[in-house]
């Protein structure tokens, strides 16, 4: 039986990045060469110098929503709200705190622009709201929200953006796609003339991403589901490269989850959209990614399960190991890993 246990590994608190580099592509990059079964150290910057002309960089379009918003009982008591999944035009899964503020029937309101009402709860504790609003909610939620930072970032994020990617187009995550904000615009653009491509997918990646393996088995885990969609053109794309043989590079974890999802036993993937539940842990064979752009994530997470996935669960503990004894930088705003 694969152990959730398995995927522990101890690290200091003091290794948990609160801030982002300045700039971006500052922040460290282990490289590991699966073939070589080689480890080099650098910055992110130089990752120019391990990509090649041809290369496909896939990376994940979604914008982050600031998700995070404080609503009022008619009493006074305050009720924080975080955007989950939206249902329809006015309807969203949200999660709420305290719940016991937030039963059926009852109607909050965040100020004179925006109130909802809770409709009901959900299995998973949260709750469906209506939103009441006049005017565009997108700008109302852009001015009153927050970035919905993960729990274990404490320091308050002076910069919105620098929890967003440069490329970032659509709206809808409850958090970053965070392999990606390494990339400054100057790198890519250097990418670019170097003969490297991309191509786009998107992922909303939900608040499930920062949730805990709760069962001992592995294989027992359920996991969320999140809106995905790809493209024709970057289909396209991405169909190119697998037939001509070069590299598709996934940015992040929430790509290979992307064409994990819709790539058929070749490789090769379809214009589509859908919610994706795909779990990736040891052993799994991939179809579409060929190397990984990543950061380090959680222990005992889906995520470090997944990276484990690339090489061994071995593997991956002995290189986290090093990068806790390098005194690397840790999750969302840590530094990164290419495993080529």
């Amino acid at each position: 039986m694969l152990s959730t246990k398995d995927f522990y590994y101890d690290l200091p608190e003091e290794r948990i990045a609160q801030t982002p580099a300045e700039p971006r592509d500052s922040s460290r990059l282990m490289i590991y060469n699966r073939a070589a079964d080689n480890v080099e150290h650098a910055l992110f910057k130089d990752i120019e110098s391990r990509l090649h002309e041809g290369d496909l960089l896939v990376v994940n379009n979604t914008k982050v929503l600031p998700a995070r918003m404080f609503f009022y009982t008619e009493h006074g008591g305050r009720v924080e709200i975080l955007l989950l999944k939206r249902v329809n035009l006015t309807d969203w899964e949200v999660m709420v705190k305290p719940g016991k503020k937030a039963k059926e029937g009852v109607k909050l309101t965040a100020n004179e622009e925006l109130s909802l009402e809770v409709l009901s709860r959900t299995e998973s504790g949260g709750r469906i709201v209506r939103f009441i609003y006049d005017g565009v909610f997108e700008d109302i939620i852009s001015r009153l929200g927050e970035m919905p930072l993960p729990p274990y970032i404490h320091e308050k994020l002076k910069d919105k953006d620098r929890y967003q990617t440069v490329y970032c187009k659509v709206e809808g995550s409850s958090a970053a796609p965070t392999a990606g904000l390494h990339f400054t615009p100057e790198l890519i653009s250097r990418l670019k003339q170097k003969g490297v491509q991309f191509a786009e997918v998107l992922l909303h990646v939900g608040l499930g991403t920062f949730r805990p393996v709760k069962v001992d088995d592995v294989t027992k885990h359920t996991m969320h589901t999140e809106f995905y969609r790809i493209d024709e053109e970057n289909a396209e794309k991405i169909n190119r490269a697998k037939a001509e043989g070069r590299r598709v590079i996934a940015v992040g974890t929430t790509s290979v989850r992307t064409l994990e999802t819709v790539a058929d036993e070749n490789g090769r993937v379809r214009a589509c959209s859908g919610d994706t539940n795909i779990f990736i842990y040891p052993p799994y064979k991939f179809k579409c990614v060929d190397a990984l752009v990543t950061n380090f994530h959680l222990p005992e997470s889906t995520l470090i399960m997944l990276v484990a996935s690339l090489t061994s669960r071995e593997k991956i503990l002995s290189l986290y190991k090093l990068a806790v004894e390098k005194e690397y930088r840790f999750f969302s705003f840590g530094d990164a890993m290419f495993i080529e």
